[in-house]
């Protein structure tokens, strides 16, 4: 009944699961370290008991959250789960990409259904508790209902061309799927801001003025051609305060949190805009680009090296080689992989985000890049001392300390 993919499986899940809770651990063993002189004042006695209370109500909820995900995942993998679902299915269709999608629907369905009741009370509850939320029930529903129809539309549109590739060419699937993936992600850098957010929130231009002014000034400076500047209503969902820049060429554009505008002074948004325009400069949205665009092809080659393998599918409880149930067993095998690749991703992100920061103390000034990552920092009660291990492995940004001992050699 089971064969040896199974039972290495089910080592992966294990230890997967015990390495996260080691990690939850050894940050929770550092909750109480003295807070560094350089961050001294981000917080006041009643405001740093209130992070520590988030912190510890937010520690709690997330490992509840995985530990119940673990417990559903096992019991559903020991039991043969994905298998039963997969002979289930078939009893209403027999195409074999209808098949597939209405396995991966009913799982997806199946799976934020029972996510639901942690997604309300995360967000009606723990982030309305501590002042973060700003969603509506109404607005969280029409939310999930958008998202729902996204998934629908270009997961299903995404396995159904990844299907017929393998159908066509079989082992050579991965290419052809690459290269596919590839235009959809850089289309979607492109085009993101255009297509995917407005039906989440408006944007509309920075209207003229001092910090517009400011922005184009420094832009201008630095040799950075930019005309889209926008402003997005992150407020209608939350008070935590965001920047990003998107796109390419004349689709490139920097979007600002109208919480981000409220909260800093215009000093401190062009010395944030200034690390920003610092990741253009530097190449690093191209170079991250083609690292991710690198990482789904490694994914996809030892895919089409496994995926017709019936040792794949017999793990999860089918007798024949399925290409959707193969999927399923090989995200599993390659967790180890993932883990690492993600490891590695984040220490190169985290070299950027070095790199972004001196670009801005350099060309601006570091004191107002310093003071707007403590502003922000005190109103996401951010946790000030996290465990150097948990920084390594999952931060793709260095600590708050990390980047201000970086940017006080700039003063």
């Amino acid at each position: 009944m089971y064969n040896t993919l199974f039972f290495i499986i089910l080592i992966i899940i294990i230890i997967d699961f015990a390495f996260e809770r080691v990690l939850d651990g050894l940050n929770i063993s550092w909750r109480s370290k003295p807070i560094p002189a350089e961050l001294q004042g981000i917080y006041d006695d009643s405001k740093s008991k209130k992070q520590q209370d988030y912190s510890k109500v937010n520690s709690r909820f997330s490992i509840l959250i995985s530990t119940f995900s673990f417990i559903i995942l096992l019991i559903v993998f020991l039991l043969q789960g994905f298998g039963w679902l997969h002979y289930f299915v078939g009893n209403y269709v027999s195409h074999p990409i209808v098949w597939g999608l209405l396995f991966f629907g009913v799982m997806f369905f199946a799976m934020d259904i029972i996510g639901i009741p942690f997604s309300i009370y995360d967000t009606f509850v723990i982030e309305q508790k501590f002042g973060f939320n700003k969603t509506t029930p109404k607005l969280y529903i029409f939310d999930k209902l958008k998202g729902y129809v996204l998934s629908i539309l270009i997961g299903g549109l995404v396995y159904a061309v990844i299907y017929k590739f393998y159908e066509l060419t079989t082992d050579k699937f991965w290419i052809y799927t690459w290269m596919i993936l590839a235009l959809f992600t850089l289309f979607m850098s492109m085009f993101y801001s255009n297509l995917i957010v407005p039906l989440f929130n408006k944007q509309k231009p920075l209207p003229e003025g001092e910090l517009r002014n400011a922005i184009q000034e420094f832009a201008s400076k630095v040799g950075f051609k930019l005309q889209n500047i926008y402003e997005i209503d992150g407020s209608k969902r939350s008070t935590r305060a965001n920047a990003y820049f998107t796109g390419f060429g004349p689709k490139k554009r920097i979007v600002l949190y109208d919480t981000l505008i409220k909260e800093l002074t215009t000093e401190e948004l062009v010395a944030v805009l200034a690390h920003e325009i610092g990741h253009n400069k530097k190449k690093h949205t191209v170079s991250g680009l083609f690292l991710s665009l690198a990482q789904m092809g490694i994914m996809l080659f030892l895919l089409s090296l496994l995926i017709s393998n019936p040792l794949l599918s017999e793990a999860l409880g089918v007798n024949e080689p399925v290409f959707h149930v193969g999927l399923i067993a090989f995200g599993l095998l390659y967790t180890p992989l993932s883990l690492f690749l993600g490891w590695a991703m984040n220490l190169i992100s985290r070299r950027n985000e070095y790199q972004a920061d001196d670009f801005a103390a350099i060309n601006y000034r570091p004191e107002h890049l310093i003071s707007a990552l403590k502003k922000l920092a005190s109103n996401n009660l951010s946790n000030l001392t996290p465990h150097p291990f948990l920084v390594a492995v999952t931060y793709s940004h260095p600590s708050l300390y990390q980047r201000i001992l970086n940017l006080q050699k700039h003063v």
